[in-house]
């Protein structure tokens, strides 16, 4: 298809600026602007929206093989593709959890059939995804994955986490690590704050996370492995990542909106408030975002973790940890932090699309002249309210639930094809 669109703000080496866009077939042909309309198969006038490289997130859960019911490939990325996004990165909390490569197969062939954008797999770092016991052939399943993650568990010994980052060191890969102490968690299912002593829960420590997150990043200083830490939620970690940073060790990290924007003040007695890292104090979320502003933080990834709505009726103390994020995320965090001046559009999007793809090598995240066209068109000043029931995620737990928001995705196009479109 020879597409052009007309008139948008696009996001050029990091700033916006007016100009056209010219796809023919699967790539950006040139940019600027275009009087000759002659040959194209649609125009699209795009005069006061933002063209921007599509979102990629390096960390989402969708579910399927095994876990169907809660969300599967062709749900969880027709939710990405609506949302701006046009590559998910896919955490290995699934059954057969892809730690060999039968297993991985078993994911790759419902890719294959069913994802209406691209979906690149995370493989496990030990059999079975337990955090402990034996490694997996990390030289088998190189070839077919993003990176290496026990996403929902810590590796829990020094020793295991050091052979894992020796062995991916040698083989260019990335480890993106669930950091969490097994034996400090102690039952807990909330942040370990005034929250959870005033209702009587039982709490998460802060140091269950920190902790792991100091001994990676000595580890990756030992063997040069790339280390990626998910999901971030607490001030020592920013700190730990910043001063590891500052020595050069390989280390970046990513965070989720809802840690940038809600707090344990915000707790509800509901699941939809509960997932794992949680929400931690006030000075904690303020930590992140000063971690954002100076670079500590690297990426804004959604945790997208959906669950059955049974699994989610059962308060803070019984239900599932985890909630969706996709539908939600850049309009939250456009809302919240760029409408108040927190950071920059520019900064925001550079989280979102730029920075994903270069930490893990995925294509895409530059409108330039023989580019992959992947590419979302954002429409700030839509207005519209979190109703969970319309979401395209069969997942419905949100925190941002009735929230008022600015800004849309209007089209999503991925190399060159509408995958999603509400012009």
């Amino acid at each position: 298809m020879t597409l052009l669109i007309k008139n948008a703000l696009t996001y050029i080496d990091g700033k916006f600026e007016k100009s056209d866009v010219l796809i023919k077939d699967d790539v950006i042909h040139c940019l600027g602007v275009f009087v000759s309309q002659n040959n194209l198969d649609r125009i699209i006038d795009a005069e006061g929206k933002y063209l921007i490289p599509g979102f990629a997130d390096v960390h989402v859960h969708l579910r399927e093989p095994g876990f169907s019911y809660k969300e599967t490939i062709k749900t969880g990325t027709l939710a990405g593709a609506r949302a701006g996004y046009n590559v998910l990165c896919t955490m290995p909390n699934l059954d057969p959890p892809p730690d060999c490569a039968d297993n991985l197969k078993v994911q790759t062939d419902i890719i294959s059939r069913d994802a209406v954008i691209d979906v690149l797999p995370f493989g496990t770092i030990t059999k079975g995804r337990r955090g402990v016991g034996e490694l997996v052939d990390f030289e088998e399943l190189a070839d077919g994955v993003i990176g290496f993650s026990d996403d929902g568990c810590g590796v829990q010994t020094d020793a295991l986490m050091e052979e894992a980052m020796k062995r991916c060191a040698a083989l260019g890969k990335i480890i993106s690590a669930h950091c969490e102490v097994n034996e400090l968690l102690k039952g807990g299912y909330i942040h370990d704050g005034e929250y959870c002593k005033k209702h009587n829960h039982k709490g998460i420590c802060s140091e269950s996370e920190w902790a792991q997150i100091k001994r990676d990043c000595e580890l990756a200083e030992k063997t040069g492995c790339r280390y990626h830490v998910c999901h971030i939620s607490t001030k020592e970690s920013v700190e730990i990542i910043r001063e590891a940073k500052s020595r050069g060790i390989p280390v970046t990290c990513e965070t989720g909106p809802h840690y940038l924007t809600l707090c344990d003040e915000d707790l509800q007695e509901d699941g939809r408030f509960k997932m794992n890292p949680p929400l931690r104090s006030k000075e904690d979320m303020q930590a992140l975002i000063e971690g954002v502003l100076d670079g500590t933080v690297d990426v804004i990834a959604t945790d997208h973790a959906p669950h059955s709505a049974e699994e989610k009726a059962k308060g803070l103390e019984k239900s599932a940890m985890g909630i969706v994020g996709l539908e939600t995320a850049f309009s939250v965090l456009y809302t919240k932090l760029v409408k108040t001046g927190v950071i920059t559009l520019e900064k925001l999007i550079d989280m979102m699309s730029v920075r994903p793809r270069e930490i893990f090598g995925i294509d895409g995240g530059e409108i330039k002249k023989g580019a992959p066209a992947n590419l979302a068109l954002l429409d700030l000043d839509k207005k519209w309210r979190v109703n969970p029931d319309e979401f395209l995620s069969m997942g419905r737990a949100t925190p941002f639930k009735d929230w008022e928001l600015c800004g849309q995705n209007v089209l999503t196009l991925l190399r060159g094809e509408i995958v999603y479109e509400a012009l």
